[in-house]
């Protein structure tokens, strides 16, 4: 049993005050023992002294051992359930807050994160003059899917690119979900050549899906808009220089990469 500091302290003291009252009792035993040496009087006056000091001293060992204590070990306790509570709702915030940057249907980030991600990564590349790529997609005639074969189906669609997304890409590119179903990327210290390779490669990964739909094989395609940092752009300029893109790409014919 692990006790706290305060009752560690505590139990130091008690041993104290029964260290002091033993030896109150052995000097009581040799003032008894040596007793014709000191006039009676006097004798009589240290004997009833060193009484009550012990008196005092069990006093205060029983009061330190009967309410004292008591008292610590129940302030303890609640320490221990406000930690504890506090534990918890620390876990739950930061459940909370993951639920309020994450895409509940996809597992992506949502909007929320992708604005906040790539002003930052603006800010911090910026500062050490990196390129940083943006990419933005959208599933091709999709509402003809949900309309076609149900939402159920378009929610696996949504979460079999999800997953493509998170595959191709590096552990600290950010995928989000926009809305609906655009998705964008946010690859930092990739150039315009390696972005559009990465957007080809995803493109043709997304085209090459199949999802069951009843009795068919569904498949999907996608049209992406691309752009690179030109180092000076607010994130919003980024990201309507790239969303610009992605309607060039459904514009011209959709399942391309536009840059």
């Amino acid at each position: 049993m692990r006790f706290h500091k305060a009752e560690s302290a505590f139990f130091v003291f008690i041993a104290l005050v029964l260290g002091a009252g033993i030896m109150l009792f052995f000097a009581y035993g040799i003032m008894r023992t040596h007793d014709q040496i000191m006039h009676g009087s006097a004798s009589n006056h240290f004997a009833q002294l060193l009484f009550t000091t012990g008196v005092l001293l069990a006093t205060a060992v029983i009061f330190g051992i009967f309410f004292i204590y008591p008292l610590i070990r129940t302030q303890v306790r609640e320490e221990g359930k406000l930690r504890a509570m506090t534990e918890l709702l620390s876990a739950r915030s930061e459940s909370l807050e993951h639920a309020a940057l994450t895409d509940s249907l996809t597992g992506t980030q949502n909007r929320r994160f992708f604005d906040d991600a790539l002003r930052e990564y603006l800010l911090e590349f910026g500062r050490i003059e990196r390129p940083v790529g943006l990419m933005v997609l959208d599933l091709d005639h999709f509402k003809q899917v949900n309309d076609t074969y149900g939402h159920n189906v378009g929610d696996e669609v949504l979460r079999q690119v999800a997953r493509c997304l998170k595959e191709l890409t590096r552990y600290h590119d950010v995928v989000a979900r926009l809305g609906g179903e655009e998705f964008a990327i946010v690859a930092p210290n990739m150039n315009h050549e390696r972005l559009i390779k990465l957007a080809e490669r995803i493109r043709k990964t997304i085209a090459a899906l199949a999802v069951d739909a009843g009795n068919v094989r569904l498949r999907v395609s996608a049209s992406v808009g691309l752009a690179v940092w030109d180092g000076k752009e607010t994130a919003d300029e980024f990201y309507r220089r790239a969303d610009k893109m992605l309607y060039q790409a459904k514009r011209l014919g959709r399942n391309r990469v536009c840059a």
